[in-house]
């Protein structure tokens, strides 16, 4: 396979996809946009949620069939448009309905939300499909490497251009424009990626009769295979920042003046963290135990911060600790499980870890609920403790260096 080229094609996606997905940050974006209709802070935790989380039982589903697919592109090619229509939809939505009727504006932007991520349960499926076909172990690291530094750099583009536009329009018509514009921006990564010429994969497995057969086996797999139930506990801890991350932005509303620029500096603070983490984790990788224990240690120090201080340069440091934490769990998890999955079990492997770690994407709901009931030292020190835990799962993980 012609690295250099998937590579391109790779990060290409990556980089105008972050763009995209920058204007509705879920730690900082995101819940400002909802809190504008609503004053709820469970009805943020439940869109940043949303945002991440719809395709959780769908990945399974695309499991079973993609066990038997020799080619995945065709399918991962509707996703994407799936994907692009829902994201443009939310801003005609924002911009269309708005402020005069905000509980229908919240429902059209919920339910494209949804729409938008639950496609993704059954692109994640194919296109990690394809990144295990068209990189080696190694150089599959180095290029999502590669994939999440320029990430960081277009969320970058991102901010800067959400606090411009946030401070120069009136809102909500500045999260309309967001949305629309960024749609555009996304659709020339999602045809990057659509290009990659994928091999034809050799061995697959015989679907199964029903999708139940299929669910029984799978069940076998997860019961037999004890370095996958490591692997899914850790992830799914790795999550454990989402309890308190969107709200983090909130209480720094209450100890300092929000200005768009300023909502647009803490993404590019984020996203600078992200990429000073991906220049590491690309010099580390294929040592990605490595990266998951930093990654941990990074997530527990930033929280550990918001304990004691709320100065501005102390969310400062915790959004470029946690930008470097993100991308160093997300470079370990996907890397990690294909080091101990059988070629023709991995679609079944991917959608185990992601079927049963997506819970940890609804991780702001509870969290939601502990801010409401206690206060911002009760999340953090639980999220904390949570972090801890993961920590401790993570020294147990097999850290296999051969290739698939």
């Amino acid at each position: 396979m012609n690295y250099t080229s998937n590579n391109l094609k790779n990060v290409l996606h990556g980089f105008f996809l972050a763009i995209a997905l920058g204007v509705a940050e879920p730690s900082t974006t995101l819940p400002l946009i909802i809190a504008h209709f609503s004053s709820d802070v469970m009805i943020v935790g439940f869109y940043t949620s949303l945002l991440r989380g719809g395709a959780i039982v769908v990945q399974l589903f695309a499991a079973f069939y993609a066990q038997s697919f020799k080619l995945v592109m065709p399918y991962l090619r509707l996703v994407f448009l799936v994907r692009f229509l829902s994201w443009l939809s939310i801003g005609l939505a924002i911009y269309i309905i708005g402020d005069a009727h905000p509980k229908l504006t919240l429902f059209f932007i919920a339910l494209f939300l949804f729409i938008f991520s639950f496609s993704a349960g059954f692109g994640s499926i194919y296109f990690n499909e394809i990144l295990a076909k068209v990189f080696t172990q190694e150089t599959r690291g180095k290029s999502m490497a590669n994939r999440q530094f320029f990430a960081a750099i277009g969320s970058i583009l991102s901010g800067i251009a959400a606090g411009y536009i946030l401070e120069h329009f009136p809102a909500p018509k500045s999260y309309a424009y967001l949305f629309i514009v960024s749609a555009f921006l996304m659709a020339f990564g999602l045809i990057a990626f659509a290009s990659i010429k994928e091999p034809v994969k050799e061995q697959v497995l015989e679907k199964e009769k029903s999708f139940w057969e299929f669910l029984g086996n799978a069940a076998k797999i997860l019961r037999s295979d004890k370095a996958l139930q490591i692997q899914i506990i850790t992830v799914l801890l790795s999550y454990s920042f989402l309890f308190s991350f969107a709200y983090v932005i909130l209480q720094a509303k209450q100890f300092i003046e929000l200005s768009g620029w300023l909502v647009g500096g803490f993404i590019v603070i984020q996203m600078s963290g992200a990429m000073v983490g991906n220049i590491i984790w690309k010099k580390i990788a294929p040592h990605y135990k490595q990266i998951m224990l930093t990654s941990f240690i990074l997530a527990i120090i930033s929280f550990t911060v918001l304990l004691f201080s709320h100065h501005k340069y102390a969310y400062f440091f915790v959004f470029f600790t946690l930008g470097m934490a993100i991308d160093g769990f997300r470079i370990a998890t996907i890397n990690l499980l294909f080091s101990i999955a059988p070629q023709d079990k991995r679609p079944i492997y991917i959608a185990l870890q992601n079927n049963i770690t997506s819970l940890g994407l609804f991780f702001a709901i509870p969290g939601g609920f502990i801010l409401k009931t206690f206060n911002y030292t009760t999340l953090y020190s639980f999220t904390i403790f949570m972090l801890s835990l993961g920590l401790f799962f993570a020294m147990r993980l097999k850290n296999m260096q051969n290739g698939i």
